[in-house]
């Protein structure tokens, strides 16, 4: 990195900053090894609507990201916002984070939690290293709203609802 590429800010700025940015909470899903794995992701976004593809973006420090990308397909859930308590056992390293979590299959064989406001099934298109993250492209395959809700938001280091 020259000098001139150097920020004049630290990571702590960094996430202050960006933290102004509200997102939307997603729970990426599938199967591995005949169990279900999941993790909680801030970092999505609809990516292509000819051909249908999403994008989201796991740490490399993940433990789950290599276990959904050996699957070569998964599912995002979309929290609603009731479910704050979901997404904090999936942001966290609770080895078995579907005990008491109901889910379905989807078409590919991803779990669809229980609750959420809409699922994509999708399956691996692409994966490119960033950064300290992986930037994964889905290829979308199914979705499907499950309920009209709101949605769970994260914003300025805090869960929240969105107020219409």
């Amino acid at each position: 990195m020259s000098e001139q590429s150097v920020p004049s800010f630290d990571s702590a700025k960094y996430r202050q900053v960006l933290g102004h940015f509200p997102t939307g909470v997603t729970v990426v899903t599938s199967m591995h090894e005949a169990a279900p794995v999941g993790m909680a992701i801030g970092s999505f976004a609809s990516l292509s609507l000819d051909p249908p593809q999403l994008l989201f973006c796991p740490g490399m420090s993940s433990s789950t990201w290599p276990k959904i990308e050996a699957a070569g397909e998964f599912c995002v859930n979309i929290l609603a916002e009731d479910q704050e308590d979901v997404c904090r056992v999936f942001a966290s390293k609770t080895p078995d984070k579907f005990a008491g979590i109901g889910w379905k299959r989807s078409g590919n064989g991803s779990p669809i939690i229980d609750g959420v406001l809409a699922y994509i099934d999708c399956t691996v298109a692409d994966v490119v290293e960033s950064g300290d993250h992986f930037i994964v492209i889905g290829a979308v395959r199914d979705l499907e709203v499950r309920h009209e809700g709101g949605p769970l938001l994260f914003f300025r280091g805090g869960y929240g609802r969105y107020a219409m």
